[in-house]
C-alpha cells in the first residue's frame, strides 16, 4: 500500500494548481500584478505559463478603479497574485 505524496512544503494533500484553476473558469477572480494594479474579472483561462485572460475586467490603481476593459490578457511574469 502506498502512502499519500507528500509535498516538498510538508503538505499531505498537495493540489495540482494547474487543476484547481481549470476548477474556477467562469468565477470571479482578482489579480495583483508586480506593479500594485490589481485586476477584477471573470477567468477565462490559464496557461502553464500563468499567462490569465479575464472578462469584464476592471483594473484599480491605489484602490481606486482606473479603466473597465471587455477583454484583458495579463502575462503570467507580470502576475504576483491570483485571487
Amino acid at each position: 500500500m502506498n502512502a499519500p505524496a507528500v509535498a516538498p512544503n510538508g503538505a499531505a494533500d498537495a493540489r495540482d494548481p494547474s487543476g484547481f484553476l481549470s476548477e474556477i473558469i467562469g468565477a470571479p477572480v482578482t489579480v495583483k500584478l508586480n506593479s500594485g494594479v490589481v485586476y477584477k474579472g471573470e477567468l477565462q483561462s490559464v496557461d502553464g505559463y500563468m499567462n490569465i485572460a479575464l472578462e469584464q475586467t476592471k483594473e484599480y490603481v491605489e484602490g481606486k478603479l482606473r479603466r473597465s476593459y471587455g477583454d484583458a490578457f495579463v502575462r503570467g511574469n507580470n502576475g504576483r497574485t491570483l485571487i
